[in-house]
């Protein structure tokens, strides 16, 4: 199997070896942290959430650090990204106790939102770190395979954290008089605490950035955040495949983010309105079934962009997810919702590994850091429009014909619009590689 043996390739490599066990613990961990979370705040009986109420929901969750992104960016162009993992993982295994505390004395006030904020917010942070330190543990050349294996196994441990976190609530739920999202809270508090310890197998350099070309700049930057946000716009705006790039993924996230938010009123209100627990079931269901989306994308997207150009791939991605969301997702059964979770999956992933390596072939290394961060800003962002959409369209069952064929449509227009602006059917693929080199620093 092709991505097997990819990732023996990749593991071959010490110091991507030590890099991937982080992402793997940590998103391993990420993924029990998210179960409490949809236990305790969408799926206890006692609560039926509508859109508007997921959509004030994400704003409140995503919106702070989106302002904060930036910021945050231009520090992670200074700091030791070494130490970026660290403390991150430090910090939030202390936000998860803390949580799993006021969860058990049934807290849901202003305090048990500010930290889970500031959780998520942390997350944000150490991914955007995971995506810049990559072109530092492997070859330029190999790294279209890096960003299939290790985001797409980082997924896979996120969904193998959902089972075991489902797992630990199930086997919990009648054994703690707290309740069982307390337990899995402390669990996921002890994986961010490992995942910060495997970090420190890592020099402190290792990952950059690399300053002893740009200290002057960085450190100025440092010094000035608003204006080193703007020099870091400026310079991605002057690569335009990496500009495509980000309009591109910030429409595929927004239609996806909506298709989520239907998903989840779904299987909350309309497949079993009366069974919270059936309904927290199918969606983890769901999740499973996008899951392996992300992974079939992850073995073909290396084996497809050898031979097509990954922009060409990205075009066809889109004409996928417009096709999917109409056909088979028109049904509205169980069934015919994880084909769809599937293929929009692929899409999603697909999409993400073709973007993140056209910004880091074409980004500076002093800029990559303020580049991801703006990345997951325009991730942050969009996903509360999307909500916030969903919630002024979507009837509280989530079913609507109208959204299917809307987002239908936007997928379509984004694959014909992607494919002008980048030439995939006049400029041979052999000239868009060269471009990319050229640009390269």
């Amino acid at each position: 199997m092709q991505f097997v043996t990819d990732l023996r390739v990749l593991l071959g490599y010490r110091d991507f070896r030590r890099l991937f066990a982080v992402r793997l613990a940590s998103q391993f961990s990420d993924g029990i942290f998210q179960v409490a979370l949809a236990s305790y705040v969408l799926f206890s009986p006692e609560r039926q959430p509508t859109a508007t109420a997921i959509a004030a929901g994400f704003a409140a969750l995503l919106l702070p650090f989106s302002l904060l992104g930036p910021f945050c960016g231009v520090l992670l162009d200074r700091w030791s990204r070494r130490q970026v993992l660290l403390a991150s993982n430090l910090l939030r295994a202390v936000l998860a106790a803390g949580i799993a505390v006021l969860v058990s004395g049934n807290g849901d006030g202003p305090g048990f939102y500010l930290l889970v904020l500031a959780c998520l917010s942390v997350n944000r942070f150490l991914l955007t770190a995971l995506s810049a330190a990559l072109p530092h543990v492997v070859p330029l050349d190999r790294l279209v395979m890096a960003n299939a294996v290790s985001p797409t196994c980082g997924t896979l441990a996120y969904l193998v954290g959902i089972g075991v976190g489902s797992g630990v609530a199930t086997l919990s739920g009648d054994m703690v008089s707290a309740g069982p999202e307390t337990v899995v809270l402390s669990a996921a508090s002890i994986g961010f605490l490992a995942a910060g310890l495997l970090a420190l197998r890592m020099s402190r350099r290792l990952l950059g950035p690399d300053l002893d070309t740009a200290r002057r700049a960085v450190r100025e930057a440092v010094g000035h955040v608003l204006q080193g946000f703007v020099d870091g716009t400026r310079h991605v705006w002057s690569r335009r495949s990496a500009v495509y790039g980000l309009a591109a993924i910030g429409v595929q996230r927004f239609v996806y983010s909506v298709s989520a938010v239907a998903m989840l009123l779904l299987y909350r209100n309309y497949f079993s309105p009366a069974n919270a627990s059936a309904g927290l079931a199918g969606v983890a269901t769901a999740v499973l079934a996008s899951g392996l989306g992300y992974g079939t994308a992850a073995l073909l997207t290396p084996i497809v962009v050898r031979r097509i150009r990954k922009e060409t791939w990205m075009v066809a991605l889109f004409g996928a997810a417009a096709v999917s969301i109409v056909l088979p997702g028109a049904f509205y059964t169980r069934v015919s919702m994880l084909a769809t979770a599937y293929v929009l999956g692929v899409a999603a992933q697909g999409i993400k590994i073709c973007v993140d390596t056209l910004v880091q072939e074409t980004i500076d290394d002093v800029y990559r850091g303020r580049v991801f961060a703006l990345y997951d800003v325009l991730f942050n962002v969009v996903f509360v429009a999307a909500a916030a959409f969903a919630a002024v369209t979507l009837p509280p069952t989530g079913k609507s014909y109208a959204i299917l064929i809307c987002s239908a449509a936007v997928y379509a227009a984004a694959a014909v619009g992607y494919a002008r602006v980048t030439g995939v059917w006049t400029r041979p693929r052999d000239d868009a590689y060269a471009e990319t080199r050229r640009s390269l620093p």
